[in-house]
């Protein structure tokens, strides 16, 4: 658990914040003081949330509450825009940290891929990070205040996995688009670095065979799979200053696989 509070004044967004990374990430960023903004296409999963943070008592987004929860589809142009202004509406400032965790899979190999698949994947993974990143740096750049971008992209984008044509685009889709945000807005004050997860025991990696799991685990050299938490002490330092002079950069969080 953090002690130092090197976000006590942070607002930070967290996309998929419902399970898996997305509420480890939250959970983090709250225990280093900052007020999070927990969005998630299911709602009450986002609530739930919330309720680790602010404790079981709490309604989230209520008067006097710290944190707060939204709906939203990040593959929505307008439900993104809707999304920043009740987060402004609600604390009276953009989000200086955001982080976009929201993903799906829709594994097939190419010779089956469905083009659905391919545009729900590409969508929901890539425009979306595409989106909230616009919109966020849009209101930060606009209020003049600095900030700290975190997209969540993954081991795949870089080096490919069979059966996963869509999702590996996608996610090397938010490496390049990262890497070019942290050069057109570093002159603004606000850094975009991306996060690469290995293999994470979350909800997704649980739809993985069995076999797969224990062929892959054999591959990594510290010899077991990532818990949800390791990328969120990663995604905390990338939302802190002591990253101040990071942008750009790809961290890998994959305990030496494919390294």
């Amino acid at each position: 658990m953090a002690s130092a509070l090197r976000l006590r004044s942070a607002l930070a967004l967290v996309t998929g914040a419902g399970s898996g990374i997305g509420r480890a990430v939250c959970v983090r960023l709250a225990q280093e003081g900052a007020t999070v903004v927990a969005c998630d296409l299911n709602g009450a999963a986002a609530q739930e949330t919330v309720r680790l943070l602010d404790g079981p008592k709490s309604e989230a987004g209520a008067p006097g509450g710290k944190h707060a929860v939204f709906e939203a589809d990040v593959s929505e142009s307008r439900a993104v825009r809707h999304l920043l202004a009740q987060v402004q509406a609600c604390f009276s400032r953009p989000p200086s940290v955001v982080v976009s965790c929201a993903g799906i899979t829709r594994d097939e190999f190419l010779l089956h891929l469905s083009e659905k698949d391919w545009d729900r994947v590409l969508e929901i993974n890539l425009k979306g990070v595409f989106l909230v990143t616009q919109v966020a740096a849009q209101a930060l750049v606009a209020s003049g205040r600095p900030g700290s971008i975190i997209n969540i992209s993954s081991i795949v984008g870089k080096v490919g996995n069979l059966g996963q044509t869509n999702y590996a685009a996608s996610k090397a889709g938010v490496i390049g688009l990262t890497q070019t945000v942290a050069k057109e807005l570093g002159r603004h004050g606000i850094r975009c670095n991306s996060v690469l997860p290995g293999f994470i025991t979350t909800p997704m990696t649980q739809k993985v065979p069995e076999k797969v799991i224990d062929k892959v685990t054999g591959m990594i050299p510290m010899g077991y799979m990532g818990k949800p938490e390791d990328v969120a002490d990663v995604v905390a330092f990338l939302a802190s200053e002591d990253s101040g002079y990071i942008t750009g950069a790809s961290v890998e969080v994959t305990g030496g696989l494919f390294m």
